[in-house]
């Protein structure tokens, strides 16, 4: 999901789940109980959502972590092991948090160079708000699809799209959730995705096989959402046109406005297709952006600096604000560079703490194998597949843990029972895979909430694609409808 170079960095073959046999289903719940009540108190009761300062939710995951490793040391496991655990699962997101400082880089250097402005000023001129949010979930989705990443569709075209949107004062929330929609459902249906071969591997089935089974519950799921969200577009109050032309003046009066900038976009796009490195693509798309700035740009940075090389820096490394004489555009075009990421690489780093010796104690091997005991029926044990990955996304805050130890676990079930193979590949995707970016700690979550500008909270109603997946998953269970059966020879 991440990309398609699989960045997490996990070894299907060698990817081990701990067990303890001496740990107590009762002792693994106690750090997820405490970690929920505490973030749900956080949410709901303590003003401005900052218990312990702006790294409340950080706090809280390192509480929840302390909690795991006291019951680890109760239960004999060694300090060393639950450290190894941990350092397994920040190596795992090395790769991803360079990726949000380029991230945050690409961001800062797109502003200054115009190419973000540019990106507003001509998608005002051709994205109607009629249309708007279907459209969107449909672009992200041919991205998604061509690059096999949610992550890099974000992060180019998901950025364009949030700030055309806000400029036509659709609500952020609406345009995240219509971008992520449309970016996981490309991403499950890619080729080239890491966790659409990820899934597969793991239940035991082969790749095409898996995509076009998955086709049965994810198509009717983008359909719905597709409805919902031209609803949406057309009930949802908008600035109208006679305020988009005020704003066209006001970018063309602040920037040098030119097509030229695409060459930028269309280079990091291109470099992606042709399967280069996301760190490298990201890096050039930076550096040309720079290039650009320079020629394009003069007046801007000589604005905002007295060294156009020093703003430059500054729109790469820390906050940057490009006055208008429009207030909206004002507060559209303002980035926070790689500082600005720092929030969400912190949110990971101990989301991964958390996760980390939750595994080491054999806490998420428990709960697990818990699901798995009451699973007596066909859609038992979907349901507890889908149980699994939701929880697993939520405790281990990694998608490709919601996706690796339920396949693990739950593979020889779905034999016994026998069911094919595809039907647990797809329901791990239906279920882990979309609902990783619901979790505001998960590695998705921060990500895409980071990139995008817009908090889990606001887009999670509107990410109808990633949140419908599971229920669809379930109801094909339930009334039997393509659930394949393995034939005897």
């Amino acid at each position: 999901m991440q990309d398609n170079n699989h960045h997490s960095n996990i070894d299907i073959d060698t990817q081990t789940i701990a067990n303890n046999k001496d740990l107590s289903l009762f002792q693994s719940l106690i750090p997820v109980v405490i970690l929920m009540g505490l973030l749900a108190y956080n949410i709901f009761f303590v003003e401005g959502q900052e218990w312990f300062g702006a790294y409340t939710n950080q706090y809280i995951l390192l509480i929840g972590g302390l909690v795991a490793a006291f019951i680890g040391f109760f239960n004999k496991v060694t300090i060393s092991k639950m450290v190894a655990e941990v350092w397994a699962n920040w190596k795992s997101v090395f790769v991803p948090i360079l990726i949000l400082f380029l991230v945050g880089a690409l961001a800062g250097s797109w502003l200054v160079s115009g190419i973000i402005p540019a990106m507003v000023y001509y998608g005002l001129q051709v994205l109607s708000p009629e249309v708007f949010l279907p459209a969107s979930v449909i672009i992200a989705a041919i991205i998604s699809i061509a690059t096999g990443s949610s992550w890099t569709t974000s992060a180019t075209v998901g950025i364009a799209l949030i700030g055309i949107g806000s400029a036509l004062g659709i609500p952020s929330g609406m345009i995240a959730g219509a971008v992520i929609s449309g970016a996981y459902f490309g991403d499950k249906m890619s080729p080239l995705s890491d966790t659409t071969n990820l899934a597969p591997a793991m239940a035991g089935t082969d790749l095409f096989t898996h995509i076009k089974y998955m086709a049965y519950t994810t198509v009717p799921t983008i359909v719905i959402t597709l409805v919902v969200f031209t609803i949406l577009s057309a009930t949802t109050e908008t600035s109208g046109s006679a305020d988009v032309s005020n704003l066209l003046v006001s970018i063309d009066n602040t920037f040098n406005i030119t097509p030229l900038l695409f060459i930028v976009p269309v280079a990091v796009i291109v470099m992606i297709l042709m399967k280069t490195k996301p760190l490298m693509a990201l890096g050039v798309g930076v550096l040309l952006a720079a290039v650009f700035a320079f020629i394009f740009q003069g007046e801007v940075l000589e604005s905002l600096s007295d060294s156009k090389v020093q703003t430059i820096v500054n729109s790469i490394l820390t906050d940057t604000q490009i006055e208008t004489d429009d207030e909206k555009l004002t507060e559209l075009f303002a980035a926070g560079g790689m500082n600005g990421m720092l929030w969400t690489i912190f949110l990971i780093i101990c989301a991964m703490v958390f996760g980390g010796v939750m595994d080491a104690i054999g806490a998420l091997a428990k709960i697990t194998k818990s699901l798995l005991s009451i699973a007596t029926s066909v859609f038992g044990l979907f349901a507890s597949t889908v149980v699994s990955c939701l929880g697993l996304n939520i405790v281990a805050s990694d998608q490709y843990l919601a996706l690796v130890i339920p396949g693990k676990m739950f593979k020889k079930a779905y034999q016994d029972k026998g069911l094919a193979p595809e039907n647990l590949s797809r329901t791990l995707e239906d279920s882990g895979t979309v609902t990783s970016v619901l979790i505001p700690w998960n590695t998705c979550g921060a990500y895409q909430s980071g990139v995008l500008g817009v908090g889990v909270g606001e887009y999670f109603l509107y990410a109808i694609f990633n949140w419908l997946s599971p229920f669809t998953t379930l109801l094909f269970a339930a009334i039997n409808l393509k659930i394949r059966v393995l034939t005897s020879k």
